[in-house]
């Protein structure tokens, strides 16, 4: 007789568990012996227990949606993230593309600086050759041409010393020929006076010579 009214208060239990939790049982308690108050506990921590894993599951559900939210966020920025990631690594193969060219491009102007350093160099050395030739050339022709400026000093002086003499000389003989003139022209006045003098008294004779003639 007890065990199927403990069904009964089971089975109404578990259909109003959401609605109003073992509220019947829990008035009956006094008219009830200890089997029957620990099968109504028992039962009392099983709706419990069920609630609670409802509130478990509920917030488990709630949880998972959110992480399923998350998840699909985080696989959109997953995907993002993939393109990104493509476009840098496309990036970074054009980059390491164009780092290998100029790569090469250092090389050959490196192999070109280093044939042009050889070249330099010993077009550099021969220069250097060139150029102790022509200063031990430049030093003969300046040690000439100070010889040549010193003979050429000492025969300008040489030669203005020999003008001065000259021009010394010349002027004595102006005045030698100056003296020699006045001297001539002396001589000559009285050459001429002396004529004067002496073809004057003959003149005279003719004249009277010729007067008695004509007379």
């Amino acid at each position: 007789m007890e065990e199927p009214q403990m069904e009964v208060s089971i089975n109404s239990a578990d259909s109003g568990v959401n609605e109003e939790p073992s509220g019947s049982i829990l008035n009956n308690k006094g008219h009830m012996d200890k089997s029957s108050l620990d099968l109504v506990f028992a039962v009392e921590q099983m709706i419990k227990a069920k609630q609670h894993v409802e509130m478990s599951h509920n917030d488990m559900q709630d949880r998972l949606s959110h992480a399923n939210g998350q998840n699909d966020r985080l696989n959109r920025d997953l995907k993002n993230l993939g393109k990104v990631i493509e476009e840098r690594e496309k990036s970074i193969l054009e980059l390491e593309r164009r780092l290998t060219d100029k790569n090469l491009k250092v090389d050959q102007m490196m192999e070109d600086y280093r044939e042009l350093h050889s070249t330099l160099s010993g077009e550099n050395e021969e220069l250097k050759g060139v150029i102790e030739l022509e200063r031990q050339n430049y030093a003969g022709l300046l040690q000439k041409h100070n010889e040549t400026t010193a003979d050429k000093n000492k025969r300008i002086s040489e030669l203005e010393e020999k003008h001065a003499r000259l021009e010394a000389e010349l002027a004595q003989m102006k005045q030698k020929t100056d003296a020699l003139r006045q001297e001539k022209t002396h001589l000559l006045n009285i050459v001429t006076d002396f004529t004067n003098r002496l073809t004057s008294p003959f003149a005279s004779n003719v004249g009277t010579t010729e007067e008695a003639s004509i007379d």
